[in-house]
């Protein structure tokens, strides 16, 4: 599937899901009631913070925005394989991100592969989320400066820097080849409950 067109009806999708009209989804995320229906045509590619902000708006993590409809065929599969692993490149930085975890099991951890290009910068300047969410960013290869709040940390490869999204963060390659690195997303709200014994 196209990847606008999977962006477009999961967008759509999670609207409907709450209830919120095009007005209502562009007050609670900051994008425009008309990028929003461009984005839901299929008929434009949102950047990265653009989806950061429609995310925060619909109470979802940026790699929910790369999952396939909600109503499966038949049950997920516990098995993502990497060809099928939707695969999206920000128009406006150029770095690009692969959702590596099955979507639709139920898993309150999401991983996102993520090449980011030498000398770029992508800020979210969302705030606090509905949903409690964790982020770890494990650099694979290169380096990365992270800004999360007031401080900034310089990741080398092998460096993981962990933290709770709630306030603005700013990516940012300062070398001259490009970054990768995995994302790891929680959000202990959809934790599975634990059985008392």
């Amino acid at each position: 599937m196209d990847i606008n067109a999977l962006i477009a009806g999961r967008v759509r999708e999670l609207r409907d899901a709450r209830g919120f009209s095009l007005d209502a989804l562009a007050e609670r995320s900051g994008v425009s009631r008309s990028n929003i229906s461009l984005i839901e045509r299929g008929q434009s590619s949102p950047t990265a913070v653009v989806l950061d902000k429609l995310a925060t708006g619909l109470g979802v993590t940026v790699a929910s925005l790369f999952e396939a409809s909600a109503a499966p065929v038949a049950a997920p599969s516990p098995m993502a394989r990497v060809a099928e692993q939707p695969v999206w490149k920000d128009p406006a930085s150029g770095y690009v991100r692969r959702n590596v975890s099955p979507p639709g099991v139920g898993s309150p951890i999401q991983l996102v592969d993520v090449i980011f290009p030498a000398g770029q910068r992508v800020a979210y300047d969302t705030a606090a989320r509905e949903v409690e969410t964790y982020q770890q960013v494990w650099m694979i290869d290169g380096a990365m400066e992270m800004t999360v709040g007031g401080s900034t940390w310089r990741l080398e490869t092998g460096d993981c820097l962990a933290m709770r999204l709630d306030g603005p963060i700013v990516y940012r390659n300062p070398t001259r080849k490009p970054a990768r690195y995995l994302v790891a997303l929680a959000s202990p709200t959809f934790m599975p409950s634990r059985r008392s014994s």
